[in-house]
């Protein structure tokens, strides 16, 4: 399995769910918003598009680490992940 993994390296939750997912059989692309601001303007342009972020934007939050499954399908939820 191939999974997109949209963070920042400056971020708690993204190192935690790196660390989860190299445990895994999983290919891992990582998106670092921190070094690469192509990547953030992309992240914003996909973050301002989906439902499952009005409520992290509504609490204030960046909404990382964000995981695109190869099917295309997104969520900010590590165990979903790790139970495909």
């Amino acid at each position: 399995m191939k999974v997109t993994v949209v963070g920042s390296h400056l971020c708690p939750d993204t190192l935690y769910a790196l660390c989860q997912l190299r445990g895994k059989d999983i290919d891992i692309d990582f998106k670092n918003l921190s070094a690469s601001l192509p990547d953030l303007k992309e992240y914003l342009a996909l973050r301002d598009g989906l439902e499952i972020y009005n409520s992290v934007k509504a609490e204030g939050g960046i909404g990382i680490p964000c995981f695109i499954l190869e099917d295309g399908s997104k969520t900010l939820d590590l165990n979903e992940v790790l139970a495909k």
